[in-house]
């Protein structure tokens, strides 16, 4: 993917990714996008917190590790948003993403719930945007 498609989508479709994403994680949540620097490092969102919260006695809940996922789309499917009926496409995935976030996180060993995942660090790499 050229660097100006990069672009256009960092600011045409990940603002709309970012405020969908921190609307189903809720609160306590960061959610941040990592602009395009090259083929080898594209478009990341990372979406994070600080540590699993504790429950009433105290305990921590959850994986072992703080919440820190990335998520990658793929170079096809980003142009594909570019071209006619990309918008139609978009919103409809962003009508599913809550859904694909459960999915993904059983997947993975991540509890968005918890705010923790078994892993340092997971990526959701690969994605597309189909609802």
């Amino acid at each position: 993917m050229n660097r100006q498609v990069a672009l256009r989508f960092e600011s045409e479709f990940m603002p709309r990714i970012v405020e969908r994403v921190a609307r189903v994680v809720d609160h306590g949540v960061r959610v941040a996008i990592l602009p395009y620097e090259s083929p080898r490092m594209p478009t990341r969102l990372n979406v994070s917190a600080e540590r699993a919260p504790h429950d009433d006695d105290g305990h921590r809940r959850g994986y072992p590790y703080p919440l820190n996922v990335f998520l990658t789309w793929d170079d096809e499917e980003i142009e594909r948003l570019m071209a006619p009926g990309g918008d139609a496409r978009f919103l409809r995935y962003l009508d599913a993403l809550g859904a694909k976030l459960d999915a993904w996180q059983g997947a993975r060993d991540v509890d968005l719930e918890t705010r923790s995942q078994a892993e340092p660090s997971v990526l959701f790499g690969g994605l597309d945007f189909e609802a």
